[in-house]
């Protein structure tokens, strides 16, 4: 099945100028996307650090280590453990050098001990 079709139409604006809205193939307008927000899951002692386990920020898109960055100076406490922590984008973990999308599903897993 495909997925529905956008049409952007053109709309007069009240100055007489044309505009683009999105608007769904039923014709409906389509609200504004939000892809600069990205989505932050933390999970185990990084989570507790935190004290919550997801944020969502603002992110206009960079690499791994410039979010690192943007974590640590949001949370300093945090720093630290971010350092030492798996980052995974979409279930697949991501190098420091990985480019994350705005709008992106990220989890950070900090390191696991047992026995």
């Amino acid at each position: 099945m495909n997925p529905p079709a956008f049409i952007p139409p053109v709309v007069k604006s009240s100055g007489g100028h044309s505009t683009s809205q999105p608007v769904h193939a039923s014709g409906q307008a389509m609200p504004p996307p939000q892809s600069e927000i990205l989505r932050i899951t933390f999970f185990a002692g990084m989570a507790e650090a935190v004290g919550r386990r997801h944020l969502d920020m603002q992110w206009a898109g960079g690499s791994v280590e410039q979010l690192r960055a943007m974590l640590a100076a949001e949370c300093p406490a945090i720093g630290p453990l971010l350092a030492r922590s798996a980052v995974a984008l979409a279930g697949i973990y991501a190098s420091d050098k990985t480019a994350v999308p705005a709008g992106s599903d990220v989890a950070i897993i900090p390191p696991v001990s047992g026995g």
